[in-house]
């Protein structure tokens, strides 16, 4: 037997106000999209901002439902949104806010399995990387790109 060892590396800054302006606007918007959620049943708010390849920038947020599984996240909520509006533009960045009671949560959330995963074939749809920035009261960690947060993804060549 033998371990495979995987690495990955994520900045982490101590609070909002070490990041260059244009991410900070970018997280002032994710946590505006947060406080737009429809989670009436978790109270747990999440919101995210995208840049997209051509200045434009989407928001988006989980959006609950009595049926659990019916909900969706935020993250999948805004890609989908741009892809399907700007279906040639690569999401170039991203940020993700987390409140929970009016509160923004004091750690960086970073997004579920299926939000990573779309992420990734974001990626690799549009042969880019998405910088993200998850976002807190206090730290914040950004990532270079989102295979960061999965490093063992499924992909499309996976299926041949």
């Amino acid at each position: 037997m033998k371990f495979l060892e995987i690495k990955t590396q994520i900045k982490q800054f101590d609070n909002i106000d070490e990041l260059p302006q244009a991410d900070t606007e970018l997280v002032m918007m994710a946590r505006a999209a947060a406080e737009k959620s429809y989670s009436p049943y978790s109270n747990f708010k999440v919101g995210t901002a995208l840049l997209l390849e051509n200045g434009e920038i989407v928001t988006g947020n989980n959006q609950e439902n009595a049926a659990y599984p019916s909900g969706l996240c935020a993250e999948r909520t805004a890609i989908f949104w741009a892809n399907s509006q700007y279906p040639d533009v690569p999401v170039i960045k991203m940020a993700i806010t987390a409140i929970k009671n009016g509160k923004i949560l004091p750690s960086p959330v970073a997004p579920c399995g299926s939000c990573r995963q779309v992420m990734i074939e974001t990626e690799n749809r549009f042969n880019t990387e998405i910088e993200t920035i998850l976002d807190s009261s206090g730290e914040i960690w950004v990532a270079d790109k989102a295979k960061d947060f999965l490093p063992l993804f499924f992909e499309g060549k996976d299926l041949e």
